[in-house]
């Protein structure tokens, strides 16, 4: 609000007009369109009747470690940190966490400079130990 206090309170300048426009009406009537819009988008926007699934909370069964097998550049195979010395070795050792009830799951690591030759024969020996849970470790992209 807008008050002009002239030199004197009885002047006869009383009667000038005032050039200024009052906003204050304006903003108030600015500020409730907003709050009305922030109101109704939300509605708008989730007009579509969803029925969302339920999350459900499933007991795991705790697992063994998880066995690594590396194949480095040279194709040499390594069970943990400890090298094989023939794909038929890697089976008689992977035979004992096949056993396991329930089975670890088994990660492949392969150098990426390595034959594929060498990869596919450790697939072979997992297989053929009769691991079911396999995976191939990789690093991600950039």
């Amino acid at each position: 609000m807008g008050m002009n206090l002239g030199p004197t309170l009885g002047s006869q300048d009383d009667d000038e007009v005032i050039g200024t426009i009052n906003t204050t009406p304006l903003v108030d009537v600015m500020l409730v369109l907003l709050i009305i819009f922030l109101i109704t988008i939300p509605v708008v926007t989730t007009s579509i009747k969803v029925d969302l699934p339920k999350e459900q909370n499933v007991v795991r069964e705790a697992k063994p470690d998880t066995v690594i097998i590396s194949v480095n550049q040279a194709g040499q195979i390594y069970l943990y940190d400890t090298p094989v010395k023939t794909p038929g070795e890697l089976v008689e050792r992977l035979r004992k966490f096949a056993a396991m009830k329930p089975q670890p799951d088994v990660q492949i690591r392969g150098d990426a400079q390595s034959a594929f030759e060498s990869v596919g024969r450790v697939m072979y020996a997992v297989q053929r130990a009769g691991i079911t849970q396999v995976g191939f470790i990789t690093d991600p992209a950039r």
